[in-house]
């Protein structure tokens, strides 16, 4: 049989035991010390008490004179009682030298001896002491008479006067009393106030015991600190209460920045309203300096707003993969369209061979290719990098499709090599492929749609122009253009107002300037600037150099990988028909060649 173990008590149920037996222990010694302190004052003002009213009769001159008559005690005794009932004393008793009394408040007791000390009075020393005399324990004082003089030998008399101990104790007993009903006041008040302070910390705690709270704690950090998402609590004022390592990362703030409010974290300002909204948000995608976040806040309430709950998560790369997505999704399409016209050029080069029209069956498929070859050494020709020529010839391709002309400037001088390690290739398909992009969207529609790119360096500096010939950006829109969720075009289903956010967010990551402007001929020109390291930018002249050389001879120089499969490819489409299955397989090792072929097939 087991044996339950009995929980242990809670936290504010400890407390509370704790500060209950403080109380009491404090208020009891509390009440005992007085009472201590109380019997001792009271003795020391019963004895100045006594020493007062000896010394008062002691120096009466009707006292020395009536010592000098035959009979002291018919004059003193009725004294000594009046004297008594005034002065709040049990007894005063005058005597001789001797001891003998004159008075008492017992007449049986004059003519009695004094019980009691008297020598140091007959040296001429008043003093007070505590003796058991014919009325039980008293307090007493004894004063010498003097007459004629205050030695010794003028001494005449004794004057004592004392309050009885029994009297003392009363009038401690009564404060004694009053003491036990504040201290119990004080108990009780105290319990009252114990009580309500642990029952609040019982729903604070909820009922938790300190080794259950302990273990939260150490459960609390543990996790706080293992989530790799990012993790902001809010206080009702929106001053941050709580952050994660992961939430330090994503927002990028550093230092202790727990109690200071949000709007101090210098964070983006849409992320900074998000996080001051009241409402929750859900999945909502922000930007950063250099991250893309998204973002959702869940208000914690109970009864009033006590703060906000943020989580972060991190889609940087996301976002990136998602643009890259989208963009091998266009080539896709491309590539089925321009698969259904080559099908169609294909029909028409077996029907010539079939009406034994060969020579125009050559020269036709002919044509094709040279009209491919020629698009693609013009885009390589002027930017041999191979990651923009890829993406422009691509890009080529879906503005074709959408009825839109993508050309690339005579201006345009980007040689392979030229651009420095730090400055990677995907961040540079995120700002010209998006760039591209809502050009192409501007464009489409409007007469002689066109959108052209310009790439070079220049100066130590990269440049990226892009111009279209749509309705343009209205100027004073020239900085809402570039935040987040701004868009002239209907909402999609994911949204839309992200793309020349990105943009800004990687020019900004690289020290770049970008800038929105009127086109010459109407619509937009975007144009991106970003500084290339010493080394590259040495390079960039150089490459501007031996590009005018190269470019003099692009059909055998920087494109001699693509004359050649296209050389083969031509071969086999001349002898067998088979061309085409040979040219894609030819571009899938070089995708700059593969997609111009398409483009131009396209353009054709």
């Amino acid at each position: 049989m087991r044996i339950p173990v009995p929980r242990p008590r809670s936290l504010a149920a400890q407390l509370f035991a704790m500060q209950a037996v403080l109380i009491a222990v404090l208020v009891a010694g509390y009440a005992v010390f007085s009472y201590v302190s109380d019997t001792g004052q009271a003795e020391d003002a019963a004895g100045r008490q006594a020493n007062a009213v000896a010394q008062s009769i002691a120096d009466a001159p009707s006292v020395r004179e009536a010592i000098r008559t035959a009979d002291p005690t018919a004059e003193l005794q009725p004294y000594a009682l009046r004297v008594q009932r005034d002065a709040e004393v049990d007894f005063v008793t005058i005597m001789n030298t001797k001891g003998i009394r004159w008075t008492h408040p017992d007449e049986e007791q004059i003519g009695q001896h004094f019980r009691g000390h008297t020598e140091r009075a007959l040296r001429g020393e008043p003093f007070t002491e505590t003796y058991t005399g014919t009325l039980g324990p008293s307090v007493r004082a004894v004063v010498p008479i003097y007459d004629g003089g205050r030695d010794p030998a003028h001494i005449v008399g004794l004057v004592s006067a004392g309050i009885r101990v029994e009297a003392i104790s009363a009038r401690v007993q009564d404060q004694l009393t009053a003491l036990i009903g504040v201290a119990a006041g004080a108990l009780t008040l105290g319990a009252i106030g114990t009580y309500v302070i642990n029952a609040r910390l019982r729903r604070h705690t909820h009922g938790m015991n300190a080794a259950e709270l302990s273990r939260m704690h150490d459960y609390h950090q543990a996790a706080l600190h293992a989530v790799r998402e990012g993790l902001l609590m809010l206080d009702g004022q929106f001053r941050v209460a709580l952050i994660n390592d992961g939430g330090r990362e994503l927002l990028g703030v550093a230092g202790d920045v727990v109690g200071r409010s949000v709007a101090e974290l210098g964070l983006p300002a849409p992320l900074t309203g998000a996080l001051l909204a009241s409402e929750p948000r859900v999945d909502e995608v922000y930007l950063t300096a250099e991250r893309v976040l998204v973002v959702n806040t869940s208000p914690v309430s109970g009864g009033e707003r006590r703060g906000t709950v943020v989580t972060l998560r991190d889609v940087t790369e996301l976002q990136s993969l998602m643009g890259e997505l989208d963009s091998e999704r266009g080539f896709t399409q491309a590539l089925r369209s321009q698969a259904h016209e080559a099908a169609n050029r294909l029909h028409t080069v077996v029907s010539l061979i079939e009406l034994g029209r060969a020579e125009e069956a050559v020269e036709f498929a002919t044509a094709e290719l040279e009209l491919a070859q020629a698009l693609t050494d013009q885009v390589v020709a002027a930017v041999s990098e191979p990651v923009l020529a890829a993406l422009l010839l691509g890009k080529t391709a879906q503005a074709n499709e959408r009825g839109v002309e993508l050309v690339v400037s005579e201006d345009s001088r980007l040689d392979d090599g030229l651009l420095p390690d730090t400055l990677p290739a995907r961040d540079l398909v995120t700002i010209l492929g998006n760039l591209i992009d809502n050009a192409v969207d501007a464009a489409q529609g409007s007469v002689g749609a066109r959108v052209t790119v310009t790439a070079y360096a220049e100066g130590g500096e990269l440049v990226l122009r892009v111009s279209d010939t749509g309705a343009g950006v209205d100027p004073a829109l020239g900085e809402t253009v570039f935040q987040r969720g701004f868009s002239t075009k209907p909402a999609g289903p994911g949204g839309r107002g992200l793309g020349l956010a990105l943009v800004r967010q990687a020019v900004s990551r690289h020290q770049g300037v970008l800038a929105v402007a009127e086109a010459d001929g109407g619509g937009a020109v975007f144009e991106v600037r970003m500084p290339l390291v010493d080394g590259a930018g040495g390079s960039a002249t150089e490459g501007t150099d031996s590009g005018s050389s190269s470019g003099s001879g692009s059909g055998s120089g920087s494109g001699s990988g693509s004359a050649e499969r296209t050389t083969s490819g031509s071969a086999e489409r001349t002898g067998s028909g088979g061309g085409s299955a040979s040219l894609d397989g030819s571009g899938s090792a070089d995708s700059a060649a593969s997609k111009g072929a398409a483009v131009s097939r396209g353009d054709v």
